[in-house]
């Protein structure tokens, strides 16, 4: 894929100058996403003022069977400060691996590494109770001149990106003895698979989308047969069957190096992380193979390990106190853990050697975590720099956070059909985060203007006076019937079809999540070209990158409610 680059600093006056007299720049609309070309430049050619956008969004008629009802959620406008760059749907298991800033709503415990149980237990935003998580990238405002264009063709031309995935050792079960030499040959195996998809991305240098998806749709195929053997293996032993290792399967080409080539830094070293997390040793990785009449205790005490840090990690969202951090939040876990490691080691040890040196796993701290003598999951790549400073900035990702005025979450019925409730911890995507990287397949035009619904931008949009800058975000509303996540976090769930509504054969229609998000940017900002999106290193703040997530927390009785009055024609909150 050719990537074109703009030059930003040389057009700033005299395109604004344009914007602001006669609105001449033109949008190139992409209609649902994944015909256009990916941009990873950000100049003012990437602002259209949203007039000239002409109207696009397609309604499909309804049907007799139709479910024209409307459910809202109030989950507020992250008030509260939930800022990460984690992205527990397209990269769980890897920290900051989104190397670009999130707002998070509704579940407050959620990072890279929550269980489904963590998420149950967690806290919430929402009025109604719903612990679902929404998150989406950050909108700042940057007064000063960001990397050019030119500046990152140079820097991405002299870069090679890095594989990164997900570590299945840190989040299996307890591995009984029997399968305990099966189960370590196979992770070998992934870091063997890992490693050597790493040497054919590091072996060229700038973007090639095609060798990417070649080499990531390789990877995942193999990487999905072999997470599967280890569940098997572990099941066959007599152990608890693993959940959730079908989300470890994607992994992702990051291009953080773009940043030794890039001047812009970052905020001040020592400032506060987003939503600050604990970071505790893994256990684990760090457990021999355990005798059957130890299985379930160590799956009950392993699952009160992730239990207590997400409730430290939400006693965080709620306080940025670091003196409270230390007293009220890391003290205590410390002592948490080290009696429920120590009952660990007490239950392995009845039957067989007692494990040593588990007590050493106890203490947490804040921020990254202390290097281990594990292997790495991929065999290469360094941990991802954390936010820093009073804006929570990231390379390139600067300047003050703008927050929401308005976030109005919905779910909405389907033109043809009835719905089906979602099942309980189904996770969503829409939009793609690297159009650049990956190719423009599933990336959505999102942008608009408060009054004008009836269009969607891949621009950032310049809006009329008093009116606000918004972004659509329309999830697939279409499920497969049984899976909650897939290998590549997508094919379980579909879009309906634009014109018809339908969903494809074999999905059903269940209700189709909706986020409207508003800004009141002042309108000089606009035609400056002074604000845009948190985003990947090659991105370069692309307006056609931007994504949303979605984990289904609800209960189960309000998902039924939530069919149900879709279903009936309603509009419920």
């Amino acid at each position: 894929m050719r990537v074109r680059y703009g030059k930003r600093p040389a057009r700033l006056a005299l395109v604004a100058a344009v914007l602001a007299a006669t609105g001449a720049l033109t949008a190139t609309f992409v209609s649902s996403g994944g015909k256009g070309t990916a941009d990873a430049a950000t100049s003012l050619t990437e602002y259209v003022p949203i007039q000239q956008v002409k109207p696009n969004v397609m309604r499909p008629r309804t049907g007799p069977d139709a479910s024209t009802g409307r459910f809202t959620v109030d989950c507020g406008t992250n008030g509260n400060g939930k800022f990460s760059p984690d992205n527990p749907v397209a990269q769980p298991g890897i920290k900051n691996g989104a190397e670009h800033l999130h707002d998070f709503v509704g579940n407050l415990a959620i990072t890279a590494n929550s269980s489904d149980a963590d998420l149950d237990a967690s806290g919430t935003t929402c009025r109604n109770g719903d612990k679902s998580s929404y998150f989406w990238p950050v909108v700042r405002i940057d007064r000063s001149v960001r990397a050019s264009g030119d500046q990152v063709r140079q820097a991405l031309s002299a870069t090679s990106g890095t594989v990164v995935c997900p570590s299945a050792r840190t989040a299996m079960p307890a591995v009984p003895a029997g399968a305990k030499a099966a189960v370590d040959r196979q992770l070998s195996e992934l870091d063997r698979l890992d490693v050597s998809a790493d040497r054919q991305i590091l072996a060229t240098r700038g973007v090639d989308a095609e060798l990417n998806n070649r080499v990531l749709q390789s990877l995942r195929t193999r990487r999905a047969a072999i997470l599967t053997k280890i569940s098997d293996a572990i099941r066959a032993a007599g152990g608890k069957r693993p959940s959730g290792l079908v989300s470890l399967t994607e992994c992702d080409i990051s291009y953080d190096g773009i940043h030794a080539g890039l001047h812009t830094g970052h905020g001040a070293a020592g400032g506060a992380a987003a939503s600050a997390q604990v970071s505790c040793p893994t256990v684990r990785d760090k457990l021999p193979g355990v005798p059957s009449s130890a299985l379930a205790e160590v799956d009950r005490s392993l699952a009160e390990l992730d239990r207590q840090i997400s409730e430290a990690n939400q006693r965080l969202v709620t306080s940025r106190d670091a003196i409270f951090a230390e007293n009220a939040v890391l003290g205590p876990l410390t002592a948490k853990r080290t009696a429920v490691l120590d009952r660990i080691a007490i239950a392995i040890g009845r039957t067989a050697a007692r494990p040593q040196g588990l007590a050493a796993l106890a203490a947490c701290s804040l921020g990254q975590p202390s290097p281990t003598p594990s292997p790495a999951p991929s065999g290469s790549a360094a941990p991802l720099p954390d936010p820093q400073g009073k804006n929570l900035e990231l390379p390139n990702n600067t300047g003050g956070i703008v927050r929401p005025a308005s976030v109005l979450i919905e779910y909405r019925g389907n033109p043809v059909s009835k719905v089906v409730p979602m099942p309980k911890f189904l996770r969503e995507l829409t939009g793609d985060a690297k159009p650049t990287s990956r190719g423009p397949a599933n990336a959505r035009a999102t942008w608009t203007c408060s009054g004008f619904r009836d269009r969607l931008s891949d621009k950032y949009p310049v809006c009329p006076q008093g009116s606000q800058v918004q972004r659509v975000q329309d999830f697939p509303g279409c499920w497969d019937g049984k899976n909650i996540d897939s290998t590549n976090h997508r094919s379980h769930v579909a879009f309906a079809d634009p014109k018809t509504g339908a969903c494809p054969a074999g999905f059903a229609a269940i209700p189709q999540l909706r986020i409207t998000i508003s800004y009141a940017i002042p309108r000089d900002v606009q035609l400056k070209g002074q604000y845009a999106l948190d985003s990947f290193p090659e991105e370069n703040h692309n307006p056609f990158s931007d994504h949303n997530d979605f984990v289904n927390v609800n209960s189960t009785k309000t998902m039924q409610r939530i069919a149900t009055c879709l279903n009936r024609a309603r509009n419920c909150r």
